[in-house]
């Protein structure tokens, strides 16, 4: 069952978005906030699996803010960007803030829930036209050629699970130590290896050596 938290300001999106969300199989509505400081307080209360966020709300917190500072709180939990703004620059820093996916309103309600479980499974949604823009600036960048390394293409939380693999320990132990489930561990684990095109733990182990990632506290 995916938990899922609204945030909108407006209580009548928010109305549609849980009778929609909640007659799918498998998708739960947990709870709702109308602003970005109701949201993370929620998100810290209820632990949902993906947050669906809106990015203009007047009181409090807006949605970039207040992903920022979920994602900091909270890394596991992923956040879905739902806008009406189909724009570049709205885009570029939504995902910077640390957003799973970026969906506009305007999107069939097949897309949204699509969307819902993709980034709940741990992997990255943008709806099509955004693809389109962000291969366009890596390409730029690409002609530039200030594009970014494979490894600096890792969040935070997928460096951190590296370098713990590369230092012996086992899924189960950095479940533990990270306060997260095995499960989390593996996805994290896959998504790693993808993006640096590795195949085994030896791999990242040597990975991990060249980057000088093992640093052990004594």
């Amino acid at each position: 069952m995916v938990k899922i938290l609204l945030v909108d300001d407006h209580a009548v999106v928010r109305t549609g978005l849980k009778m929609l969300l909640d007659g799918k199989e498998q998708m739960e509505v947990v709870g709702e906030a109308a602003d970005g400081d109701e949201a993370i307080e929620a998100a810290a209360a209820l632990r949902p699996d993906v947050v669906l966020m809106d990015l203009n709300m007047p009181q409090g917190k807006d949605g970039l803010t207040a992903t920022a500072e979920l994602k900091k709180l909270l890394p596991d939990v992923a956040v879905l960007i739902l806008t009406m703004h189909d724009d570049d620059e709205y885009l570029f820093r939504a995902i910077h803030a640390g957003a799973s996916g970026y969906v506009l309103k305007s999107a069939p309600h097949d897309e949204l829930v699509t969307a819902i479980q993709t980034v709940a499974e741990g992997n990255a949604y943008l709806y099509p036209t955004a693809t389109k823009k962000l291969m366009a600036e890596y390409v730029d960048k690409l002609k530039r050629g200030d594009a970014p390394t494979a490894y600096e293409t890792l969040s935070e939380r997928e460096k951190e699970i590296l370098a713990l693999i590369a230092k012996g320990y086992s899924n189960k132990e950095i479940a533990e130590q990270l306060i997260i489930s095995v499960k989390t561990v593996e996805s994290h684990k896959s998504n790693v290896m993808d993006k640096l095109g590795l195949k085994t733990r030896p791999d990242l182990v040597k990975y991990a050596l060249k980057k000088g990632l093992l640093h052990f506290d004594e």
